[in-house]
């Protein structure tokens, strides 16, 4: 019997050592884990934000290059007034069209009350009402939401 219980003392130690032990691995395995996790959300936060700069400065691009091409567009009505020529129209229409798709729209104003933060008033006229847009000289354009050109306009003055 002191055979068996020696025997059993002796196991004891032993499988309470393993015990502590395999609670240290539990212990450190869950704190791999909680690491990894939150790398890998750091990872997918980096990588969302990454996207979100890149369409941001898509958007910029499309901004810029825009505006550059809005005194081209601008030409190009005026020369549609002189030049009676289907073609010059069919083509202007095209160019606008696809202006329109990249995102640009055109402020309409005409007959609306005059807002400083969308027109330029470069003169005033007499008119039946205060304030209204009369005639618009310069198309003012908005992209993304946002003003990229103020429009020049004449204002009526009620006299």
């Amino acid at each position: 019997m002191d055979n068996k219980k020696t025997k059993e003392e002796i196991k004891k130690p032993v499988i309470n050592k393993l015990r502590e032990e395999i609670e240290i691995l539990k212990k450190q395995l869950e704190e791999t884990n909680n690491k990894y996790f939150r790398a890998l959300a750091d990872y997918q936060n980096l990588e969302k934000r990454i996207n979100e700069e890149k369409f941001e400065l898509m958007k910029m691009a499309n901004k810029n290059l825009l505006i550059k091409i809005l005194p081209f567009l601008d030409n190009l009505e005026k020369a549609e007034i002189f030049v009676k020529d289907p073609g010059l129209k069919i083509s202007k229409d095209h160019f606008l069209q696809i202006l329109k798709e990249s995102g640009l729209k055109e402020m309409d104003l005409l007959n609306k009350d005059f807002d400083p933060n969308f027109a330029e008033a470069v003169d005033i006229v007499s008119g039946k009402e205060d304030n209204k847009v009369v005639e618009v000289l310069k198309k003012g354009y908005m992209f993304e939401n946002k003003i990229i050109r103020i429009a020049q306009v004449k204002v009526s003055k009620k006299i």
